[in-house]
């Protein structure tokens, strides 16, 4: 019942017209968010860098409970199961391969948030060249006064310039 009242909000929320407010420019849109979504934004970069620091505990702790987080086709349906699968390999992938956000929007109505994410990875991983184009959304819920990502959505396809 809670994902599907956050799912609808999502929509709800993605329904608003804040494209209107970000410039053309993918280099301005990264940051081209309304005051709103900011706090939120600051939660999922926080989540990045704990990622790129190895520390698991503080990107666990930026996740909700019921956190529920669909990668590359594969499914975690909470926190627990994350952190048990994906996380140790995701932080091992984030601490060597550069990532860069290359354009962001988003919006909250104060109790939900979503940020998407375009940008680019490069790099190399367990001796493999990395070049993909990534695509990520966060639905985050407000608990008191801080942000808890609640729904992350990622995908990535081979770059081609």
């Amino acid at each position: 019942m809670m994902r599907r009242i956050a799912m609808a909000a999502l929509l709800a929320l993605m329904a608003t017209p804040v494209w209107a407010h970000a410039p053309t420019k993918p280099e301005a849109a990264a940051t081209a968010l309304p005051p709103s979504a900011k706090a939120a934004a600051d939660t999922v970069d926080a989540f990045h860098a704990a990622l790129r620091r190895g520390d698991m505990s503080a990107a666990a702790a930026l996740l909700a409970d019921d956190a529920l987080v669909f990668e590359e086709g594969g499914v975690e349906r909470s926190k627990a199961e994350y952190v048990r699968h994906h996380l140790p390999a995701d932080a091992a992938f984030s601490q060597v391969v550069s990532s860069t956000v290359t354009r962001r929007m988003g919006g909250s109505d104060r109790a939900l948030a979503w940020i998407a994410s375009e940008g680019r990875m490069t790099g190399t991983y367990q001796g493999k060249a990395v070049d993909r184009v990534t695509t990520e959304t966060m639905l985050l819920r407000r608990v008191g006064p801080t942000w808890k990502v609640i729904h992350i959505h990622w995908s990535s396809a081979a770059a081609h310039d």
